[in-house]
């Protein structure tokens, strides 16, 4: 795994976290259908792919709290697992820079 692989999902995890949070923030808007947003693993990357949630003719909004609260939960896990991961790799590089010279 590298640097760049987290960076990428830490950028997948924003795109997730700002789709989520315009759900939940639009919870009691009349007639709004939510975002769905998946993750999708690609080569050595990690992408956020959005669109809208099926419509089921509701005229009250549409987004399900029960599963975007815990979403809110999960992406904030992922955020501190991938700062983790980029801090430690930092440390180790600079470890090997430092036995180099």
């Amino acid at each position: 795994m590298s640097i760049s692989t987290n960076v990428s999902s830490l950028q997948a995890n924003q795109v997730f976290m700002n789709a989520n949070a315009n759900n939940i923030a639009n919870v009691n808007s009349d007639g709004f259908i939510p975002t769905d947003t998946r993750m999708v693993d690609e080569k050595n990357s990690v992408r956020a792919q959005t669109r809208l949630a099926d419509d089921n003719g509701s005229s009250k909004s549409q987004t399900d709290l029960a599963k975007e609260l815990p979403d809110q939960v999960v992406i904030g896990g992922v955020e501190k697992a991938n700062v983790a991961a980029i801090k430690t790799q930092d440390e180790m590089f600079g470890t090997l820079l430092d036995i180099k010279a």
